[in-house]
Formats: C-alpha cells, sequence, structure tokens
C-alpha cells in the first residue's frame, strides 16, 4: 500500500526526493550561483511535487532575512485604510516583498496582539497604519526592534503620509475665495488623527482669513452621521467643509429632503475623492488623497532603512505627499442676500 505523502513536507523530504542534500536545496532556495542546472531543475520539480513551502521564520534563523513586511490595519471598512493598504501591498511586490497584512481593533490590546503576530512571523520591517492614538500608545509601548513606518498619523517622526492639514486648508481657502463667510466644519470621531489635523488646517485657513468659524459639527465618517448632522447645521451657514466624502454626501442628501439647494444654497466640500465622489449629484468637490504615492514612499522608506541596518525613527525622506483640492459642482459662491 502506497505511502499518503507528508501533509507539510519538509526541507529532508525535498532533498530525499531529489537525491541531494538539504544543504543544496537550502542552496537552491536561496539563489547560490554555484549550483549547477541540472541539480537546480531536479530540486525545483522536487519542490513542485511535493508542494514544499519554505518556513519564513526558520529560514529568518539561518539568513536573518525574510522578505517580508508586516502591514497592519484598522478593523474598519473605511475608503483611507483599504486604500492604503492595497497600495502598500502593490508597492512591496514591485520591490520584490512579501506583506503580511493582519488586521485589528483599533483597541490597544488587539493592537498589541496584532503586534505580536506580525513580529512572530519574523517579518523584516513593519508598516502600521495607525488612525487612532490608542494604535500609536500600543506602538509606543511596544518593544518594536525592526525598522517602522506608520500610516494616517500626522506629525509622527515615523510618519508617512498625505499633509492633512494642508488639505482641509485647501478645501476652506477655495471656499472664502468664492465669498463665503458662515462656514461650518463637519469632522470625524474623537481620537482620530486625521479628524483632528483636518479640523486644525480648517480653523487655521478661517484664522488667516480672519472669519470667525461656526458651531462645530460632529460626526463619524459615515453617511449616516452626515445625515444626521444636517439638524444641526445653522440656518445662515452657506459653506461646509466636511471631514469626509461620505459625511458630505450624507450631508447632501438631508439637505435635498429638508429643501435646500447645492450648492445654490449651501456649498459642500469632501475629503478624499473616493471613486463615487464624481458621479453624486451634484459632483462633489472634494481633497484628493494620493494613496498609491503614499504607499511607494512608505515601502520605499522601510527598504531603505533596511538596507542601511537601521531601526531609525527619523523623519523620512518625502514622507509628506501633497493633497490636490478636486473642484466640481457642489461648490459655488454663496447667493446674494
Amino acid at each position: 500500500m502506497a505511502q499518503a505523502p507528508r501533509q507539510n513536507p519538509n526541507m529532508y523530504d525535498v532533498a530525499a526526493l531529489a537525491g541531494v542534500s538539504h544543504i543544496t536545496v537550502s542552496r537552491v532556495l536561496n539563489d547560490h550561483p554555484s549550483l549547477r542546472p541540472e541539480t537546480r531543475e531536479r530540486v525545483l520539480a522536487a519542490i513542485r511535487q511535493l508542494g514544499y513551502r519554505p518556513n519564513l521564520a526558520a529560514r529568518a534563523l539561518v539568513t536573518s532575512r525574510t522578505g517580508s513586511i508586516g502591514v497592519l490595519t484598522p478593523e474598519v471598512a473605511q475608503h483611507g485604510p483599504a486604500s492604503l493598504v492595497l497600495a502598500v501591498e502593490q508597492a512591496a511586490r514591485e520591490r520584490g516583498y512579501h506583506p503580511l497584512v493582519t488586521a485589528a481593533a483599533v483597541e490597544h490590546e488587539a493592537v498589541v496582539d496584532a503586534l505580536e503576530f506580525l513580529l512572530d512571523q519574523a517579518v523584516e520591517s513593519l508598516i502600521v497604519i495607525a488612525p487612532h492614538d490608542t494604535v500609536l500608545h500600543a506602538i509606543e509601548q511596544h518593544d518594536i526592534r525592526v525598522p517602522l513606518v506608520t500610516l494616517q498619523a500626522p506629525d509622527r517622526p515615523d510618519g508617512v503620509g498625505v499633509d492633512q492639514a494642508e488639505g482641509a486648508r485647501l478645501a476652506t481657502r477655495h471656499l472664502l475665495e468664492l465669498g463665503h463667510r458662515r462656514v461650518q466644519h463637519l469632522s470625524g470621531p474623537e481620537g482620530y488623527l486625521e479628524a483632528a489635523a483636518r479640523r486644525r488646517g480648517f480653523e487655521e485657513a478661517m484664522a488667516t482669513a480672519g472669519v470667525p468659524t461656526g458651531a462645530h459639527l460632529a460626526g463619524d465618517w459615515s453617511a449616516a452621521s452626515g445625515f444626521a448632522a444636517a439638524a444641526e447645521l445653522a440656518e445662515n451657514t452657506t459653506a461646509v467643509v466636511a471631514g469626509n466624502d461620505q459625511m458630505a454626501i450624507g450631508l447632501i442628501a438631508a439637505l435635498a429632503k429638508r429643501g435646500r439647494r447645492v450648492p445654490e444654497e449651501v456649498s459642500i466640500v469632501g475629503f478624499d475623492d473616493v471613486p463615487e465622489a464624481g458621479f453624486v449629484l451634484p459632483a462633489l468637490s472634494t481633497v484628493q488623497q494620493d494613496f498609491a504615492a503614499v504607499g511607494r514612499r512608505a515601502v520605499a522608506t522601510v527598504a531603505s532603512r533596511l538596507t542601511a541596518g537601521s531601526v531609525g525613527a527619523e523623519p523620512a525622506p518625502d514622507a509628506v505627499v501633497a493633497p490636490r483640492l478636486v473642484v466640481r459642482e457642489s461648490t459655488a459662491p454663496p447667493r446674494e442676500d
């Protein structure tokens, strides 16, 4: 009776099938130049036949390299984090790295567990999407000895990302240049670093123009919270800078139900430039983030630190990506009273 194949073949199984030593198998896996082509092909054929997968953690014990980048992302269904994960994965593969992605709730213990999981896989570096201050606290309290880059964490020395405050300033200045003087800000939830940076940018632009800010409107990133915010909008407000596109879209829908036309009576600017932004009615003016550029710069930063053998938290070159204002149909000059 034939013996069933091993469920998890190891290097010695490959060596036995190929008729070589396990050292030869290791040399093939590490692309050693001294091997004869026929030997290399025999080992590769055995690897394919057995379905052998090299153990990255075990390889790291010998070579100190796994070629893997750990990516920690929040357990949320938001456009920004999802776009960043895709951008980092693509950039990592283009440079020959293997991205290992895991998600965690935005809570201290969940973040610590996720960090431990990634470090246990012998990742060479970490890219952490850190939208909330609890994620940063978990990072700061953890002993991380590999190169680390954070995303969505404005002002951190190891951060790479779009200038969130400048994006909000662009949106606010656009409304001010149109002639609006009664402008409110609809922000994301407390504790979210980008929400705070966007609110700060709005307030700075208003202060620079010598225009008082209206009452603060609070949202939670969702379209539903933008819809609810319409009930709190002051009657004399002529424009709103929303913390993201989803809240802006919800606000537009609510204002339409209340008989307040956009942009004739209220102009609205969003943030992110989600794929749907150009197809809502009216098409949404917004701040565009270049997530692909952020992903490339984040991976380039950890790659350069790996090459230099530096863990370092010094600011990365070109760490800040400039935002871009996209003007569509949801903004216009205020109507004359």
